[in-house]
């Protein structure tokens, strides 16, 4: 089995993909907030359009968090960084270790509130998903020219079978594909996408694959609510492919990453540099 790879800081993803923030930036800005209990309320699109962390019961509490993230991204904090300056306040805010907390419904549990534990997966996962969603939205305005994606895996003793199954495929950038297996593509996913040119195609010898025929996506369980018993469900995408020998891989999103971040990004970035234009008189 592998084990959990470690998370690229924002400096190394800056490095990796010659990004500035300021898209990702952007992204993380442009959601509002939702107040969730269990990580299984908000799946795949959802958060495009809100922020979220489990168990932040108060819009006050969101905002902190989240003002932390943006602050991590613009001067690329190390998870030791953003976890030094985030949770002396979230001590302050009375949102660390366990505690019997109420829920919207009156009910009351004992949970796991603020730990370095969860600061990380706070920071991978939303650091993470802001990258690829301002990467992403760079290679949607470049597509005419640079209209192959290819998918890059890092291959160590650390990547998980199906990922490594897919590293060096190139679908095109308009493949019903990406829509669903854009990184990341699960917790601490390192994947990434690169764009290339016709030339760049031919020249390294690479061929374009299709997703026609080969997709399929399926319902399968999350887990039960504590509270209710109610099982939850997910969306999961599955992509059939052939390893570098030729042997028939499945790739496989993880639950609650069935989706490509920053859907629309692209388009909205137009809008805004269009009204902040100066207009000609």
């Amino acid at each position: 089995m592998a084990t959990s790879p470690k998370m690229p800081s924002p400096a190394d993803l800056k490095a990796i993909f010659g990004l500035e923030p300021e898209n990702a930036v952007e992204y993380m800005k442009s959601k509002g907030y939702a107040i969730t209990w269990n990580w299984q309320e908000m799946l795949d699109q959802a958060h495009d359009q809100a922020f979220t962390v489990a168990k932040a019961m108060r819009l006050d509490l969101l905002s902190d968090i989240r003002g932390a993230l943006e602050t991590a991204l613009q001067d690329g904090q190390t998870l030791k960084q953003f976890t030094k300056a985030l949770q002396p306040v979230l001590e302050t805010q009375g949102w660390w270790g366990k505690q019997v907390i109420v829920d919207s419904s009156g009910g009351a549990e004992m949970v796991q509130l603020g730990s370095p534990r969860r600061l990380k997966t706070i920071y991978q996962t939303n650091l993470q998903s802001a990258y690829m969603a301002g990467r992403k939205a760079s290679m949607e305005e470049t597509a005419d020219t640079h209209p192959y994606w290819r998918y890059v895996a890092i291959l160590d003793g650390m990547t998980r079978p199906s990922h490594r199954a897919l590293s060096g495929k190139v679908y095109r950038h308009d493949d019903p594909v990406w829509s669903s297996i854009y990184p990341p593509n699960g917790f601490s996913c390192r994947c990434r996408i690169t764009s290339l040119t016709e030339a760049a195609l031919t020249r390294r010898g690479f061929t374009v694959d299709s997703s026609e025929g080969r997709m399929q996506t399926r319902t399968v369980e999350i887990g039960a609510d504590k509270r209710t018993g109610e099982i939850r469900t997910a969306q999961v995408t599955s992509l059939r492919t052939t390893d570098s020998e030729g042997r028939v891989a499945v790739f496989s999103t993880d639950p609650g990453f069935n989706h490509a971040p920053g859907a629309g990004l692209a388009e909205a970035l137009k809008r805004k540099q269009a009204a902040s234009a100066p207009q000609e008189q």
